[in-house]
């Protein structure tokens, strides 16, 4: 009986060996489970690491109260600690640039005390003293185990992106100057193309230009100041950027300013620029000609036109190189070749002290003189075949040439406006003309119309005899005096300078007719 309880009791305590081996086999399924779990968790946290360090972001958790600093593995790279080390906030501000430090403890212990989130950028100066910008985030929670304040954050080395931003900035600045450069030198007094430039090229070949483009051949590769005298009308514009295409500035801005037509109030501003509340109106700081023209070429024309004052700052650029903007202080340094033009005569203006002397002679250091229209008639018909092309192409016309009595009154006329008077009278004839033939009514024309110099009128073969005769004639009569109301030129019904350029083409001596000699 004893033996039966015995042995139920240990049939009912004693696991069967099918139970034995279920429960072993639940036990290696859970070992296993973990197992695979735990190489999920290394897996995913290999993939967290690798992603942190492709980012450049660390990740960390902090607990003010008892002073916790939890980093991630990149965090430790961030600052250069060694790994077997513990990561601290003092540490932490240790590695701040000594000019952040300040404020990043002040803003730590801010943040130890009251729930904030951050969001800030700061460097890091390193031992071997290299510059790291880290940007760091995080957000306040709740420490449900001590019941106080934790944080939970990531940093990340911007270092990278702000050199490239850097270098970025940099390159745009440059970008920006040259284009600055490139809208000075190209965009500048472009809506004024059309008035400042009488024609594109340099027409005729009589002597008297010729004289003028060997001088200007010789003086364009220089630096000189070029003074530029003639008439108005005359081309003094054209002749000043021939100059400048064929100097070694030619790639830079040429800059043209009519020192006539601008306000004697405003011609130093324009000039030289002037400073934000610099007078009123002066809403913004403007650069002015001298600055645009920086690398080039300034053409002052109508020099002789300049106040007093401005004289004196032009003076100063010429000696120094350098001038200070309208209501500004800081000298402005430039580099500017200068090319003058004036129609006065100036050392007539220095003696009227109207022109400071000291100026004159810093503009006159090669000067250059172009002849009026008169002196030059052989290239009338040049001028004249280059303008009809110019403005029958323009009109849509076609115009083959001239009427006869259009080319002698082309050729006698005086050109008191000299070539700009010219392409006017030309462009008004195409604009009107009916046929392929140009005609020109004299009435156009500013001075009186040419009249014979003879009341009668001989045959071609002797009418260069005729005039010389009837020249002197008149001459005699006048003393040898030329103009006024008992000149020559009034007894012969025609302009004083029509009846000089006779008279110089005919050799006639003037001289002798004012000793009462009838030659």
């Amino acid at each position: 009986m004893l033996y039966l309880e015995n042995n139920v009791a240990s049939h009912v305590f004693t696991p069967s060996r099918i139970e034995l081996l279920t429960l072993l086999a639940s036990q290696a399924a859970i070992s296993l489970e973990n197992a695979h779990l735990y190489a999920d968790l290394n897996e995913t946290q290999a993939y967290l690491a690798e992603a942190q360090r492709l980012t450049a972001t660390g990740s960390f958790g902090w607990k003010p109260a008892t002073g916790d600093l939890v980093w991630s593995e990149e965090l430790y790279r961030i600052f250069e600690l060694d790994r077997a080390a513990t990561p601290t906030v003092e540490f932490a501000l240790s590695r701040a640039h000594p000019d952040d430090r300040n404020a990043r403890r002040q803003f730590t212990e801010r943040a130890a005390r009251e729930p904030l989130f951050l969001d800030f950028e700061y460097r890091l100066l390193m031992p071997d003293g290299a510059v790291k910008h880290v940007h760091v985030v995080a957000r306040p929670l709740h420490d449900a185990a001590t019941g106080g304040l934790e944080y939970v954050g990531a940093i990340t080395d911007v270092t990278a992106v702000k050199e490239s931003r850097q270098a970025l900035e940099k390159a745009y600045a440059e970008i920006q100057v040259l284009k600055d450069q490139l809208h000075n030198e190209n965009i500048v007094l472009r809506e004024e193309v059309d008035k400042t430039s009488m024609f594109e090229e340099i027409v005729g070949s009589s002597p008297p230009l010729r004289a003028v483009l060997s001088h200007l051949s010789k003086v364009a590769p220089t630096d000189s100041t070029v003074l530029i005298t003639g008439e108005t009308g005359t081309g003094k514009e054209l002749i000043a950027r021939a100059i400048h295409k064929r100097s070694p500035r030619s790639a830079r801005a040429f800059v043209a300013v009519n020192c006539a037509a601008i306000p004697s109030s405003l011609i130093a501003s324009e000039l030289f620029g002037h400073e934000k509340g610099a007078f009123t109106g002066a809403l913004q700081r403007r650069q002015g000609r001298f600055e645009l023209a920086d690398g080039g070429t300034i053409f002052l024309d109508e020099v002789g036109e300049l106040p007093a004052e401005t004289q004196i700052m032009l003076l100063r650029v010429l000696q120094e190189r350098e001038f200070e903007r309208v209501g500004g202080s800081v000298p402005v340094r430039v580099n500017v070749r200068l090319i003058a033009a004036t129609n006065r005569d100036l050392q007539t203006a220095v003696a009227d002290g109207t022109f400071r002397s000291d100026l004159f002679y810093r503009l006159n250091v090669f000067p250059l003189d172009v002849p009026a229209l008169r002196e030059r008639r052989a290239d009338i018909p040049l001028l004249v075949e280059y303008f009809i092309h110019r403005f029958a192409h323009r009109a849509g016309k076609r115009i083959r040439g001239l009427s006869k009595e259009t080319s002698t009154l082309l050729q006698s006329y005086d050109w008191p406006g000299n070539i700009r008077e010219l392409q006017n009278v030309i462009e008004r004839a195409v604009i009107i003309a009916d046929s392929d033939t140009l005609a020109i009514d004299e009435r156009w024309l500013a001075g009186r119309p040419p009249k014979p110099l003879a009341v009668a009128s001989p045959p071609a073969s002797t009418l260069a005899t005729h005039e010389k005769d009837a020249i002197e004639a008149a001459l005699t009569e006048s003393k040898g005096r030329v103009s006024g109301p008992f000149g020559a030129a009034a007894r012969l019904g025609v302009p004083p300078s029509t009846l000089e350029s006779k008279i110089k083409a005919l050799k006639i001596d003037k001289g002798r007719f004012k000793l009462g000699s009838d030659g």
